[in-house]
């Protein structure tokens, strides 16, 4: 840490800050502080609340209670551009730029030089450039198009939107996702320069050995609680770290698995690749059984299920289930492949639609009659599997957007009882859902492979994947690096696994 950091005050403090989404509490009462010229860490799992918290900061979210000051001052942004102008600039996972704009462009989006109302162009640009100067990176011309940019090069011109604000804060989450190793270090060394000159950064990572190479103090979340603050990030031990992360407040009630004799597998992924994405994943999937997923964002896990089901194409590698070569979501579906994706909303669902219409989306030829839907029989097959799955309202003519997160959660579920379904990929199949509708779900998985139904999931929550899995794979960076009976598993094994190369090469015990 620099003395900078050491000596001076502090100019981010939050004070019991609470933010609540229909269903989920995602801040609960946090406490943070931040000093000028400190790298200060935020660690946690996914679903802790680091996203909801940079949000707030970023006057994308406000928040319910709590107190936010700011340099001395309440701060209370009503939106990004309030917190920019100031002094907070959010650097996301997911850059937010506009790839057919210039690196100029934006650099100073939104705030562009202008005279009597005509932007400057050759002024931003020359600003840009200089900035650009300012963080090592004089090559990157300031009227190249964004998308014509290396992931390297867009995280830079991300860091230079940030400073044509005059930022004091940087918030950066996961920065160092895309970047290789000696990327990464040129990350370090802008970010050295950065606080050496007053600017305080944010830094989110799952990689503790980055927090301890470029962090000064960590803050742990845990269910939107802070567990541990201030905690100095280059002694502080992995044991405590990896203990604070652990341990839910959030019940998770699963229904008990009866040990299943040995069954030719049904699903058999060999070799399968997406450059970018995963390398060489293979992995079975027997009937009846739950083959839980356990990974980070970004690991690769998301886009190996949409890969098995056909909704993106591998580069090598086979996927058969029941022998039959998958080769896209047609024949997926037509194999009697399933899939529940992550963002049900957007991927999933046909809001305005009614429940019914989204419960027979994927077995609807099955109610045309002479070139007509027969709707009684379609009504009627959709109210069976409302009952069977206890659908609440139980109206299958209700539009499904008025249905809560749980219940429309159901709905994508049910879509494939309608059919002959053998095998279920289920990506975050409780993400946004309360407590009482969790245990729903997982009867409803239970039930599924207690029918014979093979079950691949995907879940940020490594209780819930040791809990309604069978067995469990782990991934990190795009491979599958350990897989193991669930029993054989606990929390604090599977977050060393994720985590390794930063828990377990020459940390602190």
């Amino acid at each position: 840490m620099s003395e900078l950091a050491s000596e001076t005050e502090v100019v981010l403090r939050l004070t019991d800050v609470v933010k609540t989404f229909p269903g989920v509490r995602a801040l609960d009462g946090v406490q943070l502080e931040v000093r000028a010229g400190e790298v200060h860490c935020l660690l946690g799992q996914n679903g802790a609340g680091k996203s909801t918290l940079i949000k707030v900061l970023a006057g994308v979210h406000q928040a319910d209670a709590g107190e936010i000051t700011w340099c001395g001052e309440p701060f209370a942004p009503a939106s990004p551009q309030a917190a920019m102008r100031s002094g907070i600039a959010t650097i996301y996972q997911e850059l937010d730029l506009v790839d057919d704009l210039s690196v100029a462009e934006n650099a100073f989006l939104g705030h562009e030089p202008s005279r009597f109302g005509i932007t400057r162009r050759r002024a931003a640009a020359n600003r840009t450039a200089s900035i650009l100067a300012r963080l090592g990176h004089p090559e990157i011309p300031a009227r190249r198009l964004v998308r014509q940019l290396p992931a390297a090069g867009k995280q830079i011109v991300s860091m230079a939107r940030a400073l044509s604000h005059d930022a004091k804060l940087i918030v950066m989450d996961e920065p160092s996702a895309v970047l290789a190793h000696d990327e990464v270090e040129n990350l370090f060394r802008i970010i050295r320069e950065l606080t050496a000159n007053g600017i305080a950064v944010i830094y989110i990572s799952h990689r503790l050995a980055e927090l301890r190479e470029i962090g000064d103090r960590i803050t742990v979340l845990k269910d939107g609680r802070t567990t541990a603050a201030n905690l100095p990030a280059r002694t502080t031990p992995t044991r405590e770290l990896v203990s604070r992360m652990t341990g839910r407040t959030i019940e998770y009630v699963f229904p008990p698995r009866a040990e299943k004799p040995a069954a030719e597998p049904i699903l058999v992924v060999d070799g399968l690749s997406r450059e970018g994405e995963f390398t060489d994943a293979s992995l079975t999937v027997a009937p009846g059984e739950i083959v839980g997923i356990a990974g980070l964002v970004g690991s690769g896990r998301s886009e190996l299920l949409e890969t098995i089901f056909g909704a993106r194409k591998a580069d090598t590698g086979t996927v058969t289930l029941d022998g039959r070569r998958i080769t896209g979501v047609g024949a997926a579906v037509a194999s009697g492949m399933g899939m529940a994706p992550e963002e049900r909303k957007s991927q999933a669902l046909l809001l305005d639609e009614p429940v019914y219409k989204n419960m027979t989306l994927a077995s609807f030829s099955g109610f045309a009659r002479a070139g007509f839907t027969d709707l009684r029989n379609e009504r009627a097959a959709a109210t069976r599997t409302a009952d069977t799955l206890e659908l609440r309202p139980r109206d299958v003519d209700r539009p499904i957007r008025t249905l809560s997160g749980g219940n429309q959660q159901k709905v994508v579920v049910g879509r494939w009882l309608l059919g002959d379904v053998r095998l279920l990929l289920l990506d975050e199949p409780t993400r946004g859902v309360d407590v009482g509708a969790r245990a729903e779900l997982y009867q409803v998985i239970h039930d599924l492979a207690a029918g014979g139904v093979g079950v691949l999931l995907v879940s940020s929550e490594v209780p819930e994947v040791l809990g309604l899995a069978d067995r469990v794979l782990v991934m990190r960076e795009g491979r599958v690096v350990h897989q193991a009976p669930a029993g054989e598993l606990d929390e604090d094994t599977v977050l060393d696994l994720v985590m390794a190369g930063s828990l377990l090469e020459g940390n602190p015990a």
